[in-house]
C-alpha cells in the first residue's frame, strides 16, 4: 500500500524535498539504554556554529543566506568535491537514476553536513550521508 502512494507522488515534487527519511519504531533496548548521547545545547551550539560559516560564506551573496539558497553556478564555485567523492556521487547518480535537481540537493546537503561537522572541504562521508538522505529516490524503500 505504501509503494501504491509513493507511485502517485511525481518525481518533480520528491525531487525538490532535501531530506527523504523513513521513520522506523525505535527498539525498546534503545531507548532503555542509559548510554548518554549528545545533548539539545551540543546539537544547537553545531548548528549555530553552521548557520555562522555560511553567513560569512554568503555574506558576498545578496539574498543568499544559507547553502538551500545557492544557485547552480554558486554550487560549482562553493561545493567542490575530491575525486572519490566525485566516484562515489556518479556511482549514486547511476545507481539510483539520480535526477540533475536531485544531484544539486545532494551537493547542498552534503556541504551542511560539512558545516556541521566543521570542515572546510566536503568528505566523502559527508556526500555518503547526504545520499542516504534521498531513500524516496530508492525504488523498493518502502517495503
Amino acid at each position: 500500500m505504501v509503494q501504491k502512494y509513493l507511485n502517485k507522488i511525481s518525481g518533480p515534487l520528491l525531487d525538490r524535498i532535501d531530506l527523504h527519511v523513513e521513520v522506523t519504531p525505535v527498539p525498546f533496548s534503545e531507548l532503555s539504554s542509559t548510554k548518554n548521547s549528545e545533548g539539545s545545547n551540543s546539537v544547537r551550539d553545531r548548528v549555530l556554529k553552521a548557520r555562522d560559516i555560511q553567513g560569512l560564506r554568503f555574506e558576498a551573496h545578496e539574498g543568499v543566506y544559507c547553502n538551500a539558497q545557492m544557485s547552480s553556478k554558486l554550487l560549482k564555485e562553493i561545493c567542490i568535491i575530491s575525486p572519490v567523492g566525485q566516484n562515489l556521487l556518479k556511482t549514486a547518480m547511476d545507481r539510483l537514476n539520480l535526477s540533475a535537481r536531485a544531484y544539486d540537493r545532494i551537493l547542498k546537503v552534503s556541504r551542511t553536513i560539512a558545516d556541521l561537522a566543521g570542515t572546510d572541504d566536503i568528505k566523502p562521508e559527508h556526500l555518503a550521508e547526504a545520499i542516504q538522505y534521498r531513500s524516496l529516490d530508492r525504488e523498493g524503500w518502502a517495503g
